[in-house]
């Protein structure tokens, strides 16, 4: 009996095994890819740089503080955590979008259903690929916050701002691939992506502080992910915070999000071209 027991479950630890070995030759595949591509190495790793920068150049010009929960913060420091948002949707939404979708147009998705391969795998892959992205960009922005801006994070809130940060990329990858599902060719998944996300970029206080915004924008921007990914950041980045750093509501608004986006993405999402 018990010999018979071992014999089912080794198979079954061997296919968690092969399963989680091809998810990682699958990251590696797709990180490959997207080093070699200079188009999402720009928009993903060079452009938030170029925001941080900017941002903190003309608006720190202007405006030496911005009201934040517990005090005051330099304008300079409020925003990396804001373009911190940004490189993680980058990375895990407006990548993914785009690369998905010409990866399904032009037939390579169906290849790659056609193997043995599990679509699980796939898809793991390239979220996990979105993850990685998004906390090297994010390592980048804090050590240039640092660098430029003397802008530190507490050390008691640094495992709420990772953890934080692997989320919103995870949800943001699930919500990546809702769009997709609904996006007909891949000439329409760059403005379609850009048209959902740039105006939340401007009410979520990514490039304009939310201290300074209506308070019927905020409300409608407290709606949407974006708003509670870019708040649940700075409360982990913000020295006034005390405690984890972890902005609980925040992260649920963002796991129900996701949730959502996963349901929507496993209903309606093809691995066939759909602009034929």
């Amino acid at each position: 009996m018990t010999s018979s027991r071992s014999r089912g479950i080794e198979p079954s630890r061997d296919r968690g095994a092969t399963a989680t070995q091809l998810a990682f030759h699958q990251f590696r595949y797709d990180m490959r890819a997207f080093l070699r591509n200079r188009q999402a190495r720009f928009f993903t790793l060079a452009l938030p740089v170029l925001f941080l920068v900017i941002l903190a150049s003309v608006i720190g010009a202007q405006t030496a503080t911005v009201k934040v929960p517990g005090g005051e913060l330099d304008v300079s420091i409020y925003y990396v955590p804001g373009i911190m948002t940004l490189g993680i949707i980058a990375a895990s939404f407006v990548n993914l979008v785009m690369s998905v979708t010409a990866q399904r147009e032009s037939g390579v998705l169906k290849r790659r259903r056609a193997t043995p391969v599990p679509a699980s795998v796939i898809i793991a892959g390239r979220a996990l690929t979105s993850v990685v992205v998004a906390l090297v960009i994010s390592a980048l922005l804090l050590v240039i916050g640092w660098i430029f801006y003397s802008a530190h994070i507490p050390a008691r809130t640094a495992p709420a701002l990772v953890i934080t940060v692997i989320l919103g990329a995870l949800t943001f990858c699930c919500l990546g691939y809702a769009l997709v599902s609904i996006i007909r060719n891949d000439d329409a998944a760059q403005p379609i992506t850009q048209a959902v996300i740039l105006p939340l970029y401007f009410i979520s206080g990514v490039f304009v502080p939310v201290s300074g915004l209506p308070t019927w924008l905020n409300d409608i921007a407290r709606i949407f992910p974006v708003s509670h990914l870019a708040a649940a950041l700075l409360v982990a980045y913000n020295p006034h915070t005390t405690g984890s750093g972890f902005a609980w509501n925040d992260l649920a608004v963002l796991v129900l999000w996701g949730i959502g986006g996963f349901i929507v993405a496993m209903r309606r999402f093809t691995w066939l071209p759909r602009g034929r």
